[in-house]
């Protein structure tokens, strides 16, 4: 089968961490048993050996004009390192558009822990559109920070202009805003968004504890979830103004799954930047809840995990997904792969409905 070839905007500790995962799963074959570590040997045929990194972006001095390899494991990045030895695949990074890619209140801190400006001359849209049409690009793959909502429809409309497929990893609304979800169904390119949900992460086992207490007849009175990190998003989120979409990503993400009969006041949200965690996410989780008898309960749980490993698993089902929309030519937001893959999709589902949904979706180009 073809090489699924991808572009990367943002090339911080997910991409490093997805980048990483593709030479770390190189060798894993359809027939293989159960890998610790991904939901699917293959989607569609496609094998994560199919999944080919041709164009990359950043907007940091010490990554533009590197080969991608290498990049990747330069300051800010601080994501654990499980795959050091990447092939070397000729991508050297390029400049991107910084609009509000980066923000000010950053220079705050030391070099160390933030982006630091390239001052190599900005690309136009056209210039994008170029790239992308010249390397073949089947898809855009959105790593930028949070807050970031001018450059991500920047980004967004170059790939449709591209005629490319686009993921949103990021909590700007893009799939789920109806504008631009039209705008890829009448292009008949697929999009997948929006804010990438972790493998084994704070949304999911906060979403996964909520629907079996109320499975089991319980009722939630109250819910919250706080979250420390010490990346660069963990760093950039200290500003209140690139917050306000995270924390209506997550906090919809969990209180989409309880019924408004309930009443149950929920939130969600980081809560502050640590910088001696580094990539590593710390979640404090609490759910409030009564069971016969009115007889009040709660569950108060922490959950440790190193953020961008943690997302790039569902990011590379989410890559071949969108690869078997263009082959079946589906355009416009996939609602199962949304809704399983990311945090604030067009359409909330349970999490049992979706990923037999997804499954049912992507068995169908067997039959």
């Amino acid at each position: 089968m073809n090489k699924i070839n991808i572009c990367i905007v943002g090339c911080g500790n997910c991409c490093s961490s997805l980048l990483q995962g593709l030479q770390y799963y190189k060798d894993v074959k359809e027939t293989d048993s159960q890998i610790p570590g991904i939901m699917h040997n293959s989607i569609g045929g496609y094998l994560i050996s199919d999944i080919r990194p041709a164009l990359a972006y950043d907007i940091d001095a010490r990554k533009v004009g590197q080969p991608l390899y290498e990049a990747i494991f330069c300051h800010p990045n601080n994501t654990k390192i499980f795959c050091k030895d990447i092939s070397e695949s000729g991508v050297v990074v390029k400049m991107g558009k910084i609009l509000d890619g980066f923000s000010p209140h950053l220079l705050n801190y030391d070099e160390k822990y933030r982006i630091v400006l390239s001052e190599e001359k900005e690309p136009s849209k056209e210039d994008i559109v170029r790239d992308l049409k010249d390397t073949k690009i089947d898809m855009v793959i959105n790593y930028l920070p949070v807050g970031s909502q001018l450059s991500t429809e920047f980004y967004a409309q170059a790939a449709l202009e591209a005629n490319c497929a686009f993921i949103n990893c990021i909590p700007v609304f893009i799939s789920s805003n109806k504008d631009w979800a039209e705008k890829f169904q009448d292009a008949n390119l697929p999009i997948i968004g929006d804010d990438v949900k972790s493998q084994i992460g704070a949304t999911i086992v906060h979403r996964t504890l909520t629907q079996m207490i109320l499975d089991r007849g319980a009722k939630i009175d109250s819910s919250y979830q706080l979250n420390v990190g010490g990346n660069t998003d963990f760093r950039n989120m200290l500003d209140q103004s690139r917050l306000k979409s995270k924390k209506i990503s997550k906090t919809e993400s969990i209180s989409s799954q309880i019924p408004v009969s309930h009443n149950a006041y929920v939130y969600a949200g980081p809560n502050g930047c640590i910088d001696c965690l580094d990539d590593n996410k710390i979640c404090h989780l609490r759910i409030d809840f009564r069971l016969f008898g009115n007889i009040p309960a709660y569950i108060d749980l922490k959950l440790s995990v190193e953020d961008s490993p943690n997302s790039a698993g569902v990011v590379i089902d989410a890559i071949r997904t969108a690869k078997i929309c263009l082959d079946r030519k589906i355009g416009g937001p996939l609602i199962p792969a949304c809704a399983y893959y990311m945090k604030h999709p067009p359409i909330q589902m349970r999490e049992q409905i979706a990923r037999e949904q997804i499954e049912k979706f992507i068995s169908e180009d067997n039959l």
